[in-house]
This record gives C-alpha cells, structure tokens and sequence, in this order.
C-alpha cells in the first residue's frame, strides 16, 4: 500500500487546473490561478475546505459567466492566449496531421483564448468590412525580382548602418516578445486575440512559437521544421480564407519568417527565400481583400472593425517590407523604396490603436476628421521631397509630419526613425 507521504506527493496541481493543463502555484488557501479567476480551489484526494474557496469577484464572476455562455460549457474557465506545450507534443500533433484534410479556419472554429485585459473590447465581429485596394497589389507579390530584374520606377534605398542595425534589433524584439508571451508585435491589434474573434492561423502562430522560448541546444532544426510545416500548410491555403483570416493568415506567416531568420538560425535556408517569396504573395492577396476603409478615401469616420483590420493590414504590410531591407542587407542585395505604397496612409496615432471602448474610438476618430480635413497623413510624405516641390509645399509636409508626430505609438516612432534617417 503506498505511503501517505508518497500520495501527496503526487497532487501535483488543483482540479481545475488539471482540467487546464496550466501550471498551479498549490497554495493552500487556494492557488493564484483559482483565486484570480474567483474559481473553486480544490485538489484531488482532499477535502474541501471553507479556506480552500477564494473570494468571489462580482465582476470577474459576470465575464466568466459571458466566457461560459459563449462556450457552453458550464465548467469552463478563461483560457489562456498562449497555453504552454512541450516540443514532443506539439510535434507528435503536427505529424499527424493529415494534409489533405482542409484546417477548419474560420470565424466558427476560433479557440477561445485570450488575456483578460483583451475581453472587454466593445467588438463586433468582422463582417461587412467596406475595404478597397487603391494601390496595384500585384507589384507587391513582384518585388522580389527588383533585385534581379530592373522594374519601372525602382528607387534604391540604402540604409544607413545604423539604421540597419536599429531595424535588425527592432524586428528581433518583435520576435523574442512573441516568443515569450509577453505581448504582440505592434502589427497585431488587441481585438485579433480576443476570445470570440481570433483566427486559428494566427492563434496557431502564437503558440507554436513558443516552443523557441526554452528548447535545447540542437533542437532548432526540429523546431524549424514543425514551424516550416505549418507554413506550408497556410500557404497552400491561402485562397480558402475571408478577409480577417488571410490577414491573421499573413501576419502568421510574417511571423515564422521572423522566427526563422532571428531565433532559430535559418538565415542560409533555401526555404527561407522562398518563404520570403510567398511571403509577398500573402501581402499582395491579403492587399487585394482591402487596405483602406470605403469611408476613409471619402473623409468620414468608417465602422470600427473594418478600420481595425485595415490599420492592422497596412502595419504588416509596412513591417514585411522593413524585414525585406533587413534580409536584403544581409544577402549584399539592394533594397527599394516600396513607390507601389505611395498613398497608403501612414500608422495612426496611438489613441485610435489602443482604444477599448466603441465610444473612446468615435471620439478620437471625430477629433481626427477635425485635425485632418484634408486627409491623414500618407506614407510617402516619409520618403525624399520630390524634385519639383517648391518651399510652401516643402513647408506643408513639414508641417503635416510635425502634426503626424504628436500622437504616434512606439511603431510609428520606429517608423519615423527609420524613414527620417534615410531620407533626410
């Protein structure tokens, strides 16, 4: 008969976080996990105790109710974005895979993960988005052979080296923050991992990322592969998706390419470049589904979730052709101002990006209808003055830029460094 002492040992986590998978802290008078979510803290084989019920948070207890409601299940519990899995499973989960059996990516088979602080986003889903492409988005899927075969209008760009060292530790934060669960890359909006709305690609993204954070010495080639695998998976996919998901589509697939190139040494990869070709082509077809809100081009304040997932578009759309300069500087190839850009408006300053609330957003939206009556800010304003601007118009962008500057988020800061610093 096995001892007392040998059985406690082996009450390793609570009921509720087994039911989990999460890790469980075995605090006595309730775990954190349990006394955070208002749960019942109780562990197999012993007793239930008035001391092992935490404290109830009336408003904590109404959002799992909501969580509940929309999961049916009774017994759920928030999830968490990014649950922890080990190599070997996640592995053994992608070798089983059948790759002739179409992934059920759409708005129905979301995971409900997501941070706490992410739930109460007043969002709708993404339907009747009203996006329009007003730029040629095939000249995207061909910019790679600019470095190979002169293109009309081609303008290099060359970096200084600070500038391409600045960008190489910028996009290597993006990645490690990604890899540690410590946030998103500022191309992701909050609304896109929230519990009802987050797509499988990118949901998939982030936690099979998460293999890189602890993985032993020579298992890079494994990880890669699993990473590489999935890749494959979107890509051959591509066509099936509606416009959220080909963007979560695409920032998922940005994302492996990152991983690749900054954590886990692929840098001499032939599936890299190739990666970066196809890469192309999900900015030309996410491009295609729509940049810029209907009511954007006409100066009025369109719906919230179409200019989320247009903001979010152009943000990736910018950060792949930042990537693009940093490999190209590396393989000793020219890079090229992105001229197929030119009118595409520049990021948005931070109150509309991070606003929580419908009404927080309207009000700044209004404020900036008033601020930009004759239209935001564009990303070529950030490139050299043309030829034949005389000094007011040299003065108007100036002046434009200077007002762009006021309210901007640490990406379009990043933007603004890069671009002032190579252009003048």
């Amino acid at each position: 008969m096995k001892s007392t002492r040998y059985s406690i040992s082996r009450q390793k986590v609570c009921q509720q976080c087994s039911a989990s998978k999460a890790k469980c802290d075995r605090s006595e008078s309730g775990c954190s996990r349990c006394v955070q979510r208002g749960l019942t803290c109780i562990y197999p084989g012993m007793p239930c105790s008035p001391d092992s019920i935490p404290v109830v948070d009336e408003r904590a207890t109404r959002n799992r109710r909501t969580t509940t409601v929309e999961s049916g299940d009774e017994n759920a519990a928030p999830a968490r974005v990014l649950p922890r899995t080990n190599n070997l499973q996640l592995h053994e989960n992608h070798s089983r895979t059948d790759r002739d059996v179409s992934p059920p990516w759409g708005p129905t088979s979301a995971p409900r993960h997501v941070h706490d602080e992410f739930d109460e986003l007043d969002i709708n889903d993404f339907v009747d988005l009203g996006l329009i492409c007003p730029i040629n988005a095939e000249s995207i899927a061909n910019r790679w052979l600019g470095a190979y075969i002169p293109l009309p209008n081609q303008k290099v760009k060359k970096y200084p080296t600070a500038i391409s060292t600045f960008l190489h530790q910028i996009l290597k934060s993006y990645v490690t923050v990604t890899i540690r669960g410590r946030g998103y890359p500022p191309f992701i909006h909050a609304a896109q991992v929230t519990t009802r709305l987050i797509r499988p690609p990118l949901s998939t993204c982030l936690s099979l990322v998460r293999m890189c954070e602890h993985q032993l010495p020579g298992s890079e080639e494994t990880t890669a592969t699993v990473l590489q695998r999935e890749m494959q998976n979107l890509f051959e996919h591509r066509e099936t998706f509606d416009a959220t998901t080909l963007l979560c589509a695409f920032q998922a697939y940005l994302i492996f390419t990152m991983v690749l190139f900054f954590r886990l040494g692929q840098i001499s990869s032939p599936f890299l470049r190739e990666a970066v070709m196809n890469l192309q082509e999900f900015a030309c077809a996410a491009a295609r589904r729509g940049l810029v809100c209907d009511a954007e081009q006409q100066y009025l304040r369109p719906k919230w979730e179409s200019w989320i997932v247009a903001e979010a578009n152009r943000r990736t759309l910018y950060t792949m052709y930042l990537f693009d300069g940093v490999l190209s500087a590396y393989d000793g190839l020219p890079t090229f101002v992105g001229t197929e850009l030119s009118g595409l408006p520049a990021p948005a300053n931070q109150t509309l990006w991070r606003a929580g609330v419908r009404e927080q957003w309207n009000a700044a939206y209004n404020t900036f209808l008033a601020d930009w009556s004759e239209g935001g800010l564009r990303i070529d304003e950030l490139w050299p003055v043309p030829d034949h601007f005389g000094e007011s118009d040299v003065t108007r962008r100036r002046n434009r830029v200077d007002r762009w500057l006021e309210g901007l988020d640490e990406y379009g800061t990043m933007l603004y460094a890069v671009t002032s610093c190579t252009h003048g």
